[in-house]
């Protein structure tokens, strides 16, 4: 028998556990966030706190194993409350294939269901392993941004998907 994957909200006490994981991320694949390592990596404790004391992040668990991290951001100003980022995504690469990546996707559409009408990301045209989670749970694409980033010298387009409720 299988030991089940589980998915909780990290909570602000569990900082240095998000800090870990989010610049594992940053540092394996510089071309599928928006942040960048050495920035994140110099700040503080409390800064990871707060973030998730102000984002529902989302972590999925295998017994006492974290396999990934998904984001939630809701828009603040009035006019842009009705919807709200998914961000952060990642799996760790010995988690792949295991449905960790599902499951993450899920409880932040779920999570978005009771607060927004439509859930955003963006997401590399290049990355289409992510490309097909996404559609496999209803987003579409609404528009492509040419040079999105730039790691180094090579720039990287990205997709913009939504999932309206």
């Amino acid at each position: 028998m299988s030991i089940p994957i589980v998915v909780r909200r990290l909570l602000p006490t569990e900082a240095e556990l998000f800090r870990a994981i989010r610049l594992e991320a940053l540092q394996a694949h510089p071309s599928a966030f928006g942040a960048a390592l050495e920035t994140e990596a110099g700040k503080p404790g409390v800064w990871f706190a707060q973030t998730l004391g102000d984002n529902a992040v989302f972590a999925a668990w295998r017994a006492a194993d974290l396999l990934g991290i998904a984001g939630y951001h809701r828009e603040p100003t009035p006019k842009q409350r009705h919807k709200a980022l998914l961000w952060t995504m990642y799996v760790r690469e010995t988690a792949r294939g295991s449905g960790a990546a599902d499951t993450l996707v899920e409880a932040v559409i779920a999570h978005a269901r009771t607060e927004v009408e439509a859930l955003l990301l963006a997401v590399g045209v290049h990355n289409e392993p992510a490309c097909r989670l996404y559609r496999r749970h209803g987003f579409v694409e609404y528009g492509r941004e040419p040079q999105a980033l730039k790691v180094g010298d090579v720039y990287y387009d990205e997709i913009m998907m939504r999932l309206a409720f």
